[in-house]
């Protein structure tokens, strides 16, 4: 579904992503994983075009999109949940799923989704009415990922779900990834927890300032003794 061939980013002159290449088939869940400034989040920003790539591809469903717009991206059916969760504060839980369908035609459609994503996170549907910034910081993280959903993506771009997040709501946030993997949703997951990452991950890459050093099944990169040193604490 995804390829990524050989991309250099900057920011300036400071090169934070340097010739890295992947991909994600349909229906995978990969982790990327790495240290706080290796450049995963940078990765995500290039694909969704919100960072330009200095060189390289990017190619989605056999489709260069390396200089295509992000809203043209996003009609493809690829979305991202970004660091931070970037609500819109002061609107209403509903109304921030619903901005999530702001392409949808159908309101059939979209009332079914907004009970798809009620089901997965009932606190959200206890709190439909209430102001976003409002809400816990776990609560906030399911809304980003259930505003995601809404415009039924094919790629789910996910960028440090579980950071700043109560240990509770890190298990949550985790377990609705899995279920949403074993629907066969195609994920993309850019994390430091690499622990929770890999344990539910298909496939993973490690990063190092901005370059891939390890790649393989995430089983397999878990019980690698440089990444359990470097990552998994020991």
């Amino acid at each position: 579904m995804l390829r990524v061939e050989g991309i250099e980013v900057f920011y300036g002159e400071f090169q934070a992503v340097s010739g890295v290449s992947f991909q994600v088939q349909e229906g995978e869940l990969v982790a990327i994983i790495g240290a706080n400034g290796a450049g995963k989040s940078t990765i995500l920003r290039a694909i969704m075009g919100l960072q330009r790539c200095r060189s390289g591809r990017i190619v989605f469903r056999d489709r260069d999109i390396t200089a295509m717009p992000t809203h043209q991206r996003a009609r493809l059916g690829i979305t991202l949940v970004p660091e931070g969760r970037r609500l819109f504060p002061d609107l209403t839980v509903e109304q921030n799923l619903l901005i999530g369908a702001y392409r949808r035609i159908d309101p059939a459609e979209m009332e079914e989704d907004l009970e798809r994503i009620y089901g997965l996170f009932p606190v959200l549907k206890e709190r439909r009415s209430q102001i976003a910034k409002t809400l816990s910081g776990g609560e906030q993280q399911m809304l980003a990922i259930g505003r995601a959903l809404m415009s039924r993506p094919q790629l789910i771009l996910m960028d440090e779900v579980s950071l700043g997040l109560m240990p509770k709501y890190v298990d949550e946030v985790f377990r609705t990834i899995e279920g949403l993997h074993r629907e066969g949703v195609t994920l993309l997951l850019v994390e430091q927890n690499a622990r929770k990452a890999l344990a539910i991950a298909d496939r993973g890459y490690v990063l190092e300032t901005g370059r891939v050093v390890m790649e393989g099944e995430a089983a397999r990169l878990a019980s690698d003794p440089r990444v359990k040193k470097a990552y998994l604490g020991g």
